[in-house]
């Protein structure tokens, strides 16, 4: 069970330090281009503070575990990764992007497996 939480770690860990990166560091049209249409119509500081909460939970997703120090910031994190991609499938099921609603609610269950997992781990 620790390694496929480890995988799951992993694979939300560059997922969101790509999505991170990207939205701390380019300009709203640019992430638009690049298909990141979520982000749409949004305002620039709000992008910049979403792809500074990624990077903060790619953080904490993986170090306090990975060091046993303070591990409960796991799945604290694995949890507000998964708001995030709650809040995210919302903005693409209104513009009709059934497609990303899918991919954003397929990280939302892997985010929901590591909070769970590592939790039950900690008990």
């Amino acid at each position: 069970m620790n390694t496929l939480l480890w995988i799951c770690q992993i694979l939300l860990g560059l997922t969101f330090l790509f999505s991170g990166v990207s939205k701390s560091t380019l300009p709203v049209t640019r992430l638009v281009a690049k298909g990141q249409t979520g982000v749409e119509g949004l305002p620039a500081g709000l992008v910049r503070f979403i792809g500074v909460c990624e990077l903060l939970g790619v953080v904490a997703l993986v170090l306090p575990w990975y060091l046993g120090i303070v591990p409960i910031l796991t799945p604290v994190a694995a949890l507000g990764l998964g708001i995030i991609m709650l809040l995210a499938a919302r903005v693409h099921f209104g513009r009709r992007e059934f497609k990303t609603v899918a991919a954003n609610l397929s990280l939302f269950s892997l985010c929901l497996v590591v909070a769970a997992g590592r939790l039950w781990d900690l008990q």
